[in-house]
């Protein structure tokens, strides 16, 4: 199986964290997008950063910036669809998608996700909590081939990524909390704090 493109996904407000880049806050001595490109890149054939307002400001990372094809914030899904539309110019046919302020998403998140995928090759991570599954849309395998569809229901108004991931029968990657959740996000001040508490027990 060829290994997808990778995505990370930079294109949020981080409005919890007072406006500004997430992925260029410090984690341990490094940006958080460092963190995050070093855990995707030995996973996929390639990456690209999507990401709104001036690309520049991304340079020292060496990746292509790619920002929202659609305008006003329409959220994560416009983030998959401009890694879409950027991996099909590369003549690749899946893309997988991760968050830029998540640094310890699981080492093996693409080929558990290649291996959960639906029939239509699309699949979302999940954690359990409490016996609920909780699906993490913003980390998924998402093939290049239903862009068009993507796009259609994104003009329509789309904006919850589960409605539309559920119309295609995505499969779910289920991942373990121990000992902590991978898919921890960084949203607040207090959580850079616990990131760099998490950083030593990666």
């Amino acid at each position: 199986m060829s290994l997808p493109l990778g995505v990370i996904l930079a294109g949020g407000q981080a409005t919890r964290m007072g406006g500004g880049d997430k992925g260029l806050r410090m984690v341990a001595g490094r940006p958080l997008l460092a963190h995050v490109i070093d855990r995707l890149g030995p996973q996929v054939g390639g990456m690209v950063l999507n990401a709104n307002g001036a690309p520049d400001r991304f340079d020292a990372f060496g990746l292509p910036v790619v920002p929202d094809s659609l305008p006003d914030w329409p959220g994560p899904l416009a983030g998959v669809l401009a890694g879409m539309d950027w991996a099909a110019a590369q003549g690749a046919e899946a893309i997988v998608s991760v968050a830029a302020d998540t640094p310890f998403f699981p080492r093996d998140l693409v080929a558990r996700l290649q291996g959960a995928a639906g029939p239509a090759g699309l699949a979302l991570a999940a954690t359990r909590e409490d016996d609920r599954l909780w699906r993490h849309p913003t980390f998924g395998l998402w093939p290049v081939a239903l862009r068009e569809d993507l796009r259609a229901a994104l003009m329509g108004g789309l904006r919850k990524v589960v409605m539309w991931t559920d119309q295609h029968g995505a499969g779910v990657a289920e991942f373990d909390t121990t000992p902590f959740d991978p898919f921890f996000n960084i949203n607040t001040p207090d959580d850079i704090v616990l990131a760099e508490t998490l950083a030593g027990r990666t």
